[in-house]
């Protein structure tokens, strides 16, 4: 029998996607879906892969703990790391996550990382389906605006430069559940988190590149709230949609914080190199939209999980 339930996909990486998964799997009437980058190759992350030659999987694991049904003791414990040292980092469990040294386990016993993730997804009860972008070890290297090429997405940060494309140096193949989920969607979300390294590494794949063109959802991008050194230095809005539309994405709706963020907070967050990202033209080709979605807690600036649950349920009613 077919689910009456709305089917949203939601695609990134890193603690925004996880920001967005943990508001959207208190709401009962929707199939969802987490399409997350494996192009992550820096920290633990990276040495595993390197090491088992196995998918990035520390943003997977985020989402894992970000949908757990409820906050249990394992849930808790993926996001345990082991305290590192410089000289023992590559030879032990020091400086590693305990949720990626789990999941590297259960894909060496498995056989597969897709059974190692179905695994961990039945016994945290995980709300909704994880799906990586790729079963590849990918590389993602970008090009600055100067010229100059950088390989690894743990090192794109770290260049005091613009980026002009992000792209990987062979075909990609994505997972099929992957396009699968984009074709049968009601509404696709990009978002929240980092532009270049987290959402696009999903987007420059062809296959889902060309998925999301068949695919009849509307597309919403969360525009993160707050410039991100290294990658988006200065960005207004418009600067952040061109981006995804300068790599293949199709975008018709944005929704940004309509919050007033502190005055002590943008001073704090702009001593770090990061600025307010802003609308900067009256008229745009994509609707936007603004809602409150912040909380400042701890003397920063997030996105709360439950403000964003309220907009997207606002979303779907609309169609």
């Amino acid at each position: 029998m077919k689910s009456n339930k709305k089917r949203v996909v939601i695609i990134g990486g890193g603690h925004g996607q996880a920001a967005i998964c943990r508001g959207l799997k208190l709401v009962e009437d929707i199939d969802l879906t987490a399409i997350v980058t494996v192009a992550d190759d820096g920290g633990s992350t990276g040495r595993l892969r390197k090491h088992f030659d196995i998918p990035a999987m520390g943003d997977i694991r985020n989402v894992m703990v970000s949908l757990a049904e409820s906050e249990s003791l394992l849930s808790t414990l993926m996001d345990f790391r082991f305290e590192s040292s410089e000289d023992s980092e590559d030879t032990d469990v020091q400086g590693h996550n305990l949720g990626n040294l789990i999941l590297t386990a259960l894909t060496k016993s498995c056989g597969s990382f897709m059974e190692a993730i179905a695994t961990i997804e039945k016994i945290l009860n995980v709300k909704g389906k994880i799906i990586p972008a790729s079963l590849q070890l990918v590389t993602l290297y970008a090009k600055m605006i100067d010229g100059t090429i950088v390989k690894g997405e743990a090192n794109i940060p770290n260049f005091d430069n613009r980026i002009t494309e992000v792209f990987y140096d062979h075909d990609v193949r994505a997972t099929p559940s992957a396009i699968k989920a984009i074709l049968n969607a009601d509404l696709i979300i990009y978002g929240i988190g980092s532009l270049y390294t987290s959402i696009l590494p999903n987007i420059i794949i062809k296959d889902i590149d060309d998925a999301l063109k068949k695919s009849k959802a509307k597309k919403v991008y969360f525009c993160n709230v707050m410039s991100q050194p290294g990658e988006t230095d200065g960005y207004s809005v418009e600067e952040h949609v061109d981006a995804l539309l300068r790599h293949g994405a199709t975008v018709d709706k944005v929704v940004i914080a309509s919050d007033i963020v502190p005055n002590n907070l943008i001073n704090k967050y702009l001593k770090e190199g990061s600025t307010l990202v802003r609308v900067l033209k009256d008229n745009h080709e994509y609707e936007i939209e603004s809602y409150p979605l912040l909380d400042f807690k701890d003397n920063l600036i997030r996105h709360d999980y439950n403000k964003i649950k309220e907009v997207v349920q606002k979303l779907l009613k609309e169609g």
